[in-house]
């Protein structure tokens, strides 16, 4: 309550204070979104090659606009040569 009871006391921070704590929740759950998606490494030693995980139909970005996936015939060669 103590808080509280400056801020109202001090009214001109209260603009400051909503600021910070709408950027600090974006922030925090920005990271969390982005900690849960198929293509972040978190343990590198379980899984060395995550990328060969990733589904290429699936949107990997927040917003995505007319995507398509063409598989370059190049990479799918070398692909199958290396396996």
């Amino acid at each position: 309550m103590n808080f509280l009871q400056f801020l109202m006391k001090k009214k001109e921070l209260i603009p400051l204070v909503i600021f910070i704590s709408i950027a600090g929740t974006g922030a925090v759950s920005m990271s969390m979104y982005s900690l849960f998606k198929s293509d972040v490494i978190v343990n590198r030693w379980q899984n060395p090659e995550p990328w060969e995980n990733v589904n290429p139909s699936q949107p990997q970005k927040l917003v995505t606009i007319n995507q398509k996936w063409e598989p370059v015939e190049e990479l799918q060669t070398i692909k199958k040569l290396t396996k």
